[in-house]
């Protein structure tokens, strides 16, 4: 079975995705439908949610959580809050999809040091084109 994983992907990501999915007349997944489901019977791994062990009256962002970790920030260029800057002034897409990159080989490496395994070697990560 696969999972999505994210950092707050369930009170973000997913809910943003589908939202624009059914504006724009795409079928939602079924991956992502949760409607009707309680919360055990999705298939999301939040790391916000590991990270706040039942607490949920904090946010701690991705940014924060790989400074403690030692994990390298995807924040290093843009963030969440300058996309659409980047995307409608700027027409730079490319840098938008490096940050994306960024923010998702972070997430990993966060959700496997939360779980004490081994982190991803940069050598060992391959990106499509």
């Amino acid at each position: 079975q696969y999972y999505l994983c994210g950092h707050n992907i369930k009170e973000f990501d997913i809910p943003f995705l589908c939202r624009r999915m059914l504006v724009n007349g795409i079928t939602i997944p079924l991956s992502m439908n949760v409607a009707g489901k309680k919360p055990w019977e999705t298939t999301f791994i939040d790391t916000l949610e590991l990270w706040r062990f039942g607490d949920y009256k904090n946010y701690t962002s991705l940014r924060l959580l790989t400074a403690i970790f030692g994990i390298p920030t995807p924040k290093d260029d843009i963030d969440g809050s300058m996309v659409a800057d980047v995307y409608y002034n700027e027409k730079n897409i490319k840098r938008i999809s490096n940050y994306c990159e960024k923010d998702v080989v972070a997430t990993i490496r966060l959700y496997l040091r939360m779980n004490n395994h081994p982190t991803i070697d940069d050598a060992h990560i391959e990106y499509a084109s």
